[in-house]
């Protein structure tokens, strides 16, 4: 198996990935961190989710001097959400560097990212639109720029932003290096690489792949309201050596743990919200096989490498086919046999449809000793169709209100939680549900609420106290 340590990093890179969990390299890293450190432009097919932004991240920090105050590494994306994430993914793996990683985007006072940059800022990570107005301040001077990433060009293009970014690159050394990530290659992207990119190595990673050799896949249709109840007599009857339960929220994971633990399972939860010590005692814990059943979100759930996992349940139905491969590949590993049951309701039927042609297999619907194995269908999976909802009953299903994100102007500095500001909202006469994918970074919050109460939320929440900042919303400009 692969390590980090072979993939040619420095120790202080390694010991940084240690920290933050990481333990084998994903497909997209084994492939770029080598092509990247031995000096080549890249070109990088991979989705999000895939470990991208380590895969440019770790070989940008190695090169980065941190005894030069200069601009050496500028990362361009094509959201502020994005921008956010990748600042703080680069941070952490840099942290045993000492450098400096500056984010600079719209919707925040561009005379603090000007403070920023004069400070220091050996790393920028930026939306187009502010590095462009920065540049024109001359603020933010690239002359120093050695390496430059693009990351998810190909969202850059249909936001209309690739005229800004070619000025951009016009305006950095020649002699750089340049890394671009694209989720698909349409012939603007491919025109852009072919201008600024020297000879570039392309590395394209597909979706997980499954073996259905190794794993037992079972289907159960149940109602919301007897899902946990049908939980336990899964477990009761399938007596896993080890099982983790995917559920899609961090409020629903919290939910069945606690509902779980009280009727005397020895059972643990992983989320994203909960400290980094949390976590790590709970991975260590059923890594040693001290915990029988985990529950665990997708995100939390991604480091967890357990080779003696035997059951995966899909509490939830997964959001995407991707998701589902990614899930039960959990079981079935060194050469062990794995099953996996998925719950879903009967308005999810086409969902569950969908995952068997992405997957070419037919799910065995699941009951008490059941052994049958999945067939292989004959036809291929169809991966870009969008599974089409039949009606029950002669009506279809109600269509989930759209929602909207939202940026918050606290976060960790100021000593706010996620309990924090869902606790705020639902003052304002949110309910708990209705608050979704709530993620608290170092200064800024991301959340998201129903269009139909965004405006209303953002005038009435504004001034309110949370932790020790005064809440803003607004809405997100990506």
């Amino acid at each position: 198996m692969t390590t980090f340590a072979d993939l040619g990093l420095a120790p202080d890179i390694l010991e940084a990935l240690t920290e933050v969990g990481y333990e084998t390299p994903s497909p997209i890293q084994e492939q770029a961190i080598p092509t990247l450190l031995g000096g080549s432009d890249m070109i990088g097919q991979a989705q999000t989710g895939s470990g991208k932004t380590a895969a440019f991240g770790l070989p940008l920090l190695q090169y980065v001097d941190p005894s030069d105050r200069d601009v050496q590494a500028l990362v361009l994306t094509p959201t502020r959400e994005l921008c956010i994430q990748v600042t703080q993914a680069i941070r952490s793996y840099g942290s045993k560097k000492g450098i400096d990683v500056v984010a600079v985007f719209g919707g925040a006072p561009i005379k603090t990212q000007q403070a920023q940059l004069r400070a220091g800022g050996q790393v920028v990570v930026g939306t187009v639109g502010r590095v462009k107005d920065l540049i024109s301040r001359h603020s933010l001077v690239l002359h120093s720029c050695r390496f430059v990433v693009l990351d998810e060009a190909d969202e850059m293009l249909d936001l209309g932003f690739l005229e800004d970014v070619e000025k951009i690159l016009s305006l950095t050394p020649g002699s750089r290096q340049t890394a671009l990530f694209s989720a698909t290659m349409p012939a603007e992207i491919q025109r852009l690489s072919e201008k600024y990119l020297y000879d570039p190595v392309h590395v394209k990673v597909k979706s997980d792949t499954l073996t259905v050799d190794t794993v037992e896949q079972f289907c159960l249709e149940v109602p919301q309201k007897e899902k946990p109840d049908a939980l336990a007599k899964v477990l009761k009857a399938e007596r896993p050596d080890q099982a983790i339960v995917f559920v899609r929220t961090k409020i629903g994971c919290d939910r069945l743990f606690k509902k779980l633990k009280d009727e005397g399972m020895n059972v643990r939860a992983l989320h994203g919200d909960m400290s980094q010590g949390s976590r790590d005692g709970v991975m260590l814990a059923f890594k040693g096989g001290r915990v029988p059943v985990l529950v665990a979100t997708d995100v939390a759930a991604r480091g967890l490498d357990v080779s003696t996992v035997t059951h995966v349940i899909n509490f939830d139905v997964p959001n995407s086919p991707d998701t589902y491969v990614h899930r039960i590949g959990r079981t079935g590993r060194v050469g062990r046999s794995g099953r996996a049951v998925t719950f879903y309701e009967p308005k999810q039927a086409s969902d569950l449809a969908a995952i068997e042609k992405h997957t070419s297999t037919k799910m065995t619907p699941w009951e008490a000793g059941a052994k049958t194995k999945p067939q292989t269908t004959t036809a291929p999976p169809k991966r870009h169709e969008k599974p089409k909802r039949e009606p029950e009953n002669g009506t279809p299903p109600k269509p989930e209100e759209p929602s909207v994100k939202l940026i918050a102007s606290v976060g960790r500095a100021d000593n706010v939680e996620v309990r924090d500001l869902i606790s705020a909202l639902t003052k304002l006469g949110l309910e708990g549900e209705q608050i979704k994918n709530v993620t608290v970074l170092e200064r800024f919050s991301m959340l998201e609420v129903p269009a139909s109460e965004a405006e209303r939320v953002c005038r009435e929440a504004s001034g309110a106290k949370v932790g020790n900042g005064e809440l803003k919303l607004e809405r997100s400009a990506g």
